[in-house]
């Protein structure tokens, strides 16, 4: 069944190849006896192998059932485990066949990921009094305008505000009249002009609040662009609304989404590149300030914030980013091209050319994958060849030599040998069957027992008799068949033979 699997395999890829145009595999890595090869009696050919990777071969050339020539195989080009396969100049001419070193390189690593604008969370100032009141005027009357620290936002009104002025202005006239008068009014007017007071630091009047009559002035805390703004003139706020909010935009934020196999290779303090849709020409320097300490689980990725300088004004919150962060850093490592790396799934390999038109795949361990190369952990040194065009072809062949080799006769391997010592208890000649006393036998976890053992031969025990100390060896032949096939008496203890 294997075999058969392995045959509709190789067909179906003639057939797609066939249709494309491009050279079979196996006629393209296996080189064909030209009739000089056969004359100078150079190359020995062996036999030759069906082409469609069939068991059944032939000492003489001829063709399969369907026209196909059967390929000759070269003494030293058996098929064999490591799926090693030759190609003649020509053919790796024909098929374009290129090398590459592998060799120490900078790697253009750099993690890409997608992000947004944010606005820069330290930067932003909400205008929200303590007291209630009424917006009188609008000073700056609509959201994204422009605005400096200390340029007024609105007037407001307030009761409860000029109340406690009020107040706080009879205490104090109160408090001068009785200066001179006596400890119990003085002290009165003193604790009044402290009630009042303490009401209004409570409420905690911007240091920048004017008064215009009963009105007071607010103005911006800092300077930047209204993200928000809830007044209008003539209405009502209760204490503690937001009725503006102010941000800063010189300096933003950037939220990219990293995905969880990638965050070992960010850190902050890292430089990064941050592209814009809007802007195609330019590219604007960032810097990871901090990773969340958190993953979304839905899409597998971690925050990442950057900060950007924006006092030009070009970005805006909400805008979609691209980031480049560099990973690999400027030391050079091992690394073999892109294209030289056969990915099966399980595993990764490289084909080694080890000269003379001699293919090896080399299973490899691979590191950071950049724009044209990737690192190699393990499995080739600096200075081997591999190859880095028409590396498919070849690996196909390979995998057919290998294929082919995991269906030939496996060699015999003989019965496992044990080591034991003990005595004859009692010999059934007849019967080829000896009864021993042995001791404990630790590889196979036995006790020391009595038990019945076949002999390989009548004469295996010959000069010794039951009873006398013993070493002998006895082989595992399965299904409970332990046969001695050599013995030899050993000296008594706390005596000689």
């Amino acid at each position: 069944m294997r075999i058969g699997l392995a045959a509709a395999v190789v067909a179906a890829t003639l057939a797609t190849l066939d249709r494309l145009g491009a050279p079979a595999p196996l006629q393209a890595v296996v080189p064909v006896a030209a009739a000089g090869d056969a004359a100078d009696g150079e190359r020995k050919i062996l036999y030759y192998r069906n082409p469609m990777g069939l068991p059944d071969t032939s000492p003489v050339p001829k063709k399969d059932s369907m026209g196909m020539d059967y390929i000759p195989v070269y003494e030293g080009e058996g098929p064999d485990d490591s799926g090693a396969v030759a190609v003649s100049p020509a053919r790796m001419q024909t098929l374009g066949v290129r090398t590459a070193r592998a060799e120490p390189v900078v790697i253009d690593a750099a993690v890409r990921v997608v992000g947004r604008i944010e606005v820069n969370e330290r930067a932003i100032h909400d205008v929200a009094p303590r007291f209630g009141g009424w917006i009188e005027r609008l000073y700056v009357d609509a959201t994204g305008d422009p605005v400096r620290r200390g340029q007024p936002l609105f007037s407001v009104y307030s009761p409860e505000l000029v109340s406690a002025k009020k107040e706080l202005a009879i205490a104090e006239r109160l408090s001068r009249a009785a200066a001179g008068g006596d400890d119990s009014a003085r002290d009165g007017a003193r604790r009044l002009a402290d009630a009042a007071g303490e009401r209004l630091r409570n409420w905690q009047l911007p240091a920048n609040a004017r008064t215009r009559g009963d009105q007071i002035v607010f103005s911006a805390p800092s300077g930047g662009v209204v993200l928000d703004k809830k007044a209008v003139a003539g209405m009502r706020f209760q204490a503690g609304e937001t009725i503006y909010r102010i941000a800063d935009l010189s300096r933003v934020w950037v939220i990219a989404e990293v995905y969880e196999q990638a965050l070992a290779r960010v850190a902050p303090g890292q430089r990064a590149v941050v592209l814009i849709d809007a802007y195609p020409e330019r590219r604007f320097d960032a810097e990871v300030t901090y990773l969340y300490p958190t993953l979304n689980a839905p899409t597998r990725t971690t925050p990442v914030r950057l900060e950007l300088d924006n006092r030009e004004g070009l970005l805006r919150p909400g805008m979609f980013v691209h980031v480049e962060l560099a990973a690999a850093g400027s030391e050079p490592r091992l690394a073999v091209p892109l294209s030289a790396v056969i990915d099966q799934g399980h595993r990764q390999v490289v084909l080694l050319a080890e000269g003379e038109g001699r293919f090896r795949p080399q299973p490899v361990r691979l590191g950071i994958r950049g724009r044209e190369h990737v690192e190699v952990l393990d499995g080739v040194s600096s200075g081997d060849e591999v190859v880095i065009a028409a590396n498919f072809l070849i690996d196909s062949e390979s995998n057919l030599k290998a294929a082919l080799a995991s269906f030939t006769e496996p060699k015999a391997v003989g019965p496992k040998r044990y080591q034991a010592t003990g005595s004859i208890d009692e010999l059934y000649v007849d019967e080829n069957i000896a009864s021993m006393n042995h001791d404990p036998i630790p590889d196979l976890q036995w006790p020391a027992m009595t038990m019945e053992f076949g002999m390989a031969s009548p004469t295996v025990f010959d000069g010794i008799a039951p009873g006398d100390p013993i070493r002998f060896t006895f082989e595992d032949r399965g299904n409970g068949e332990f046969v001695i096939v050599e013995a030899e008496r050993q000296p008594a203890k706390g005596g000689s033979r």
